[in-house]
């Protein structure tokens, strides 16, 4: 069976319910799409926790290496890595328990969206996550 996104009401409630969005690439360089769509998902007054081994803090959060160190729970992974390693990422949403892996706007992968499906998360791909919040608020 061919990969279906969850319909628009589908992510309004998934976005609702968000606590802890974990962003895999998460960039410390302002010009950076992945700084832009956090930035602005954190002014709309969600929890951002950045994921990048090079850098120690972004937007004012704590950053992590990897998703294993985060010491809290995580209900959503949001992705902006290349689609080759969203495979390995997905893994490691599975390790920590989260419910949704999210790959950004232009990230696809069939691999990535079956071990999602296989440890019961649900898989978003080629979205954006900003754009599906101003999505879901206009309904509000």
């Amino acid at each position: 069976m061919a990969f279906e996104n969850p319909s628009r009401e589908q992510i309004a409630d998934i976005l609702r319910n968000a606590g802890n969005i974990a962003v895999v690439g998460l960039s410390d360089r302002t010009d950076r799409t992945s700084y832009m769509v956090s930035q602005a998902m954190q002014n709309r007054g969600y929890r951002i926790i950045p994921v990048n081994p090079k850098a120690s803090e972004i937007l004012g959060e704590k950053c992590y290496a990897s998703l294993q160190d985060i010491p809290e729970p995580v209900d959503i992974v949001n992705v902006f890595r290349r689609s080759e390693y969203c495979a390995d990422v997905a893994r490691e949403a599975a390790e920590i328990g989260a419910k949704v892996l999210w790959l950004q706007q232009g990230v696809v992968s069939s691999e990535a969206a079956a071990i999602a499906d296989e440890h019961g998360m649900i898989a978003i791909m080629d979205r954006c996550i900003k754009v599906e919040d101003s999505i879901a608020l206009r309904g509000k």
